[in-house]
This record gives C-alpha cells, sequence and structure tokens, in this order.
C-alpha cells in the first residue's frame, strides 16, 4: 500500500513538472508576440549607420570597411598621399616596421619577440609622427626580474614617463603615472608584472582562461554593438546584445554601467544599453552640431571600455571593472607594447630564460602572444592612423 502511494505522489509530481514546463514555454510564445519585434533604429549620418569603431581615437563613422588581407600597402598609400614632412618621416618608420613584420614571420619563437618589438616600436613612431603627439626618443619601458625562480609573476615591466610608450599614452588620453615616496629621491613609476598584462589582454584572453582556470574571466563577449536613439527624447545611446551563453543574471552582474532594455523580449539573450546617454537630435538623418559634439564626447568617454579581437569576423568584448586582482586600467596597445619589451630583452640577453618559461605550465600561453601580438597590434595601429575599420577580404560587411 505505501508503495502504491509513493508511486503515485512521484507519479503526480512528474506531470506537475510537465505541466509547468509546458506553461513556461507558452508564456515564453506569449512573451515573443506581446514584446516588439523590430530593433530601435541605428544612429546615422545620412545613409551611413553608426557603429562601435576599432579606431579609439578619431575615428572615421561614415567610411566603410576596408577589405584588405593586409594593412601595410592601405597605410603606406595613404602617407604618400598626405605629402607633408611628418607624412614622410612616419612613412620611413612604417616601413621600416613592415620589414620587421616580414622578419618576425620567418623566425622561430625563441627570435620573434625582439623583430616584433622593433615592428611595435616603429609603427607606434610612425603614429605619434603623423598625428603630432610629440615623443622622447628613448622606448619608455624597461623590465626585471625580481627573483632566481623563472615565473612570469617575477617578470616586472615597468612604464617610464617619457619615451615612446609614454607617447603613445598621452595619444590614448591615458598618461604614465608617478608615486612619489619619502624615502627615494626620483618618483617610482607604474609597474607591473608579465602575468597580470597578459591577463589584461583580450586577444588571448581564452588561452590565459586555460592556463589560469582559477581566476575570472575579464572580457564578457557581446555581439551587435551599435549606436541607438530615441527620435522623442532626443536621446542616444550604445546597444549590446550578449550572447546566448553569457545571458543570465549571474553573468550580467558582473557588467558595471549597463540596464537590461526592457523593449526587447531577452528571452533567448540580454539586449544590454549603457545606463549613461547623450543629446542626439537627427532629424533626417542630419544632426545638429550640438549632436555631433555630444557624441564625440561620449564616444571618447566610453570606447576603452570595449575590446575586439583581430581576426576573420568580428569579436567584440566588455573589459570588467569590477575585480579587485590582476585588473590594469590601460589599454590593449600600450600593455602589448610594454609585454613584448620584456621578451624582447630576454630575447636578446638571455634567450636560454626565455626558452625555461615557454616550457613551463604557461608556455603555451606565451606562445600565443608572441604568435598572436603583432597581427592584434598592427591591425590597431594601422585603424589609428587611418581612422579605418579593417577586415580580411572575402567576408560580407
Amino acid at each position: 500500500m505505501v508503495a502504491n502511494h509513493y508511486n503515485r505522489v512521484i507519479k503526480s509530481q512528474r506531470k506537475n513538472r510537465e505541466l509547468i514546463n509546458k506553461n513556461n514555454e507558452d508564456i515564453r510564445e506569449i512573451k515573443k508576440q506581446i514584446k516588439p519585434k523590430k530593433h530601435r533604429p541605428t544612429m546615422k549620418i545620412k545613409t551611413k549607420e553608426i557603429t562601435l569603431r576599432k579606431t579609439v581615437v578619431e575615428p572615421s563613422f561614415t567610411n566603410k570597411t576596408v577589405l584588405t588581407d593586409s594593412t601595410w600597402h592601405y597605410v603606406e598609400l595613404l602617407l604618400q598621399r598626405q605629402n607633408t614632412k611628418k607624412a614622410k618621416e612616419a612613412l620611413n618608420y612604417w616601413n621600416q616596421a613592415s620589414n620587421f613584420f616580414r622578419a618576425t614571420e620567418n623566425l622561430d619563437i625563441l627570435s620573434k619577440p625582439l623583430t616584433s618589438y622593433y615592428c611595435f616600436l616603429n609603427t607606434t613612431k610612425a603614429l605619434l609622427t603623423v598625428k603630432g603627439i610629440g615623443f622622447d626618443t628613448k622606448h619608455g619601458v624597461s623590465g626585471k626580474r625580481i627573483n632566481s625562480n623563472i615565473n612570469i609573476i617575477n617578470e616586472l615591466v615597468s612604464l617610464q614617463p617619457k619615451g615612446v610608450l609614454s607617447g603613445l599614452c598621452s595619444y590614448l588620453k591615458e598618461p604614465i603615472k608617478t608615486f612619489h615616496v619619502p624615502t627615494r629621491k626620483k618618483p617610482l613609476p607604474e609597474i607591473y608584472n608579465l602575468k597580470d598584462i597578459l591577463y589584461n589582454l583580450e586577444y588571448i584572453h581564452r588561452a590565459y582562461n586555460l592556463t589560469y582556470s582559477n581566476q575570472p574571466e575579464l572580457f564578457i563577449p557581446i555581439e551587435n554593438p551599435r549606436f541607438v536613439f530615441d527620435k522623442d527624447q532626443k536621446k542616444g545611446w550604445l546597444e549590446v546584445q550578449l550572447e546566448p551563453g553569457y545571458s543570465s543574471q549571474q553573468e550580467f552582474a558582473k557588467i558595471t554601467g549597463f540596464g537590461i532594455d526592457r523593449f526587447y523580449d531577452n528571452t533567448d539573450f540580454y539586449t544590454l544599453r549603457l545606463n549613461k546617454k547623450f543629446y542626439w537630435n537627427a532629424p533626417r538623418n542630419s544632426p545638429d552640431q550640438s549632436s555631433l559634439k555630444e557624441f564625440s564626447k561620449y564616444y571618447t568617454n566610453h570606447r576603452k571600455r570595449f575590446r575586439y579581437i583581430y581576426s576573420h569576423s568580428q569579436l567584440w568584448y566588455i573589459k570588467r571593472k569590477n575585480l579587485q586582482n590582476g585588473l590594469i586600467d590601460r589599454s590593449t596597445l600600450p600593455l602589448t607594447f610594454a609585454a613584448m619589451h620584456r621578451l624582447s630583452e630576454m630575447s636578446r640577453y638571455d634567450p636560454e630564460t626565455l626558452e625555461k618559461h615557454l616550457h613551463k605550465n604557461y608556455g603555451w600561453l606565451l606562445s600565443e602572444f608572441i604568435t598572436k601580438s603583432i597581427y592584434q597590434f598592427v591591425d590597431m595601429i594601422s585603424s589609428e592612423i587611418t581612422g579605418d575599420d579593417f577586415r580580411v577580404t572575402g567576408f560580407r560587411t
């Protein structure tokens, strides 16, 4: 008797669960029918949609994406057309960088850091020269190991207040800081260890997370970042979509400064909006001067939160801000520059130590950085010089 009663209870519970699941499916279908299916309108200037661009400083919002397998010749032609003293000087740096790039592709992993770094150095000089940013001819970065234990956490990188790296940071409007200590005559520079720098680079974040699985993900993948507006409010803002696998309250809680846009259904994936808005008045897609000025300020204030990975497809990420350990408040370019400088020192003066690093448990992570960073760096510098977005040929944009 007891067994029969127990079986009836189990059967009833199972039936109730099936009924609840069916009701939830019905509710989702009803929500889909009730919620508006169209998207908010994308901001436009004339016929050009305004979207998030690779360029951080002064992007060309109305230019089409440039399809090319290499940016070297494109940038070279642009600098030649400018026909100014600065452009000619920048072109010399750019051509030198191109030679170092080609050399790097043919070298082994122990030698790549040296030529990669000089490629970074000369592309950066080209950028600063053509943009009229003054810089000291020193490199502006130094490195050392704090003890004999071979570990990337013991490899330190110092960002100096003068030099090419300092010029790059000034261009990005994130000047290098120094710290005054009463017991020292000279102020201390910014100092980071190589492990933390690699943690803060989006284009190797998967390799980092696989190597150090105990640390939280720093970059949240997003799709379709675009600027939208409300015509009645005369307000605009940035809208993004979370990938379905990251569309949960747990993942959303990791992202500060955003809200879930209830205009959308948000059943299959979350659509987020930056909480901050800006004035946008653009009748017939012709924004007034106040709108353009407000948008420019908005873009400058928020662009650095978003990172992209150089690839065949569009891969955008939000960098988290609410972490205590390992977070560095700097852009990708300066951190890549600084990390490669330290590795180039080892490649040139102490290749045996570099080889030991590559045989450690984090060796694959390090080799991923050495191999991939040159393509990411050149793509980013190319966008900053030209204001354009670049994509590999054979893909529709």
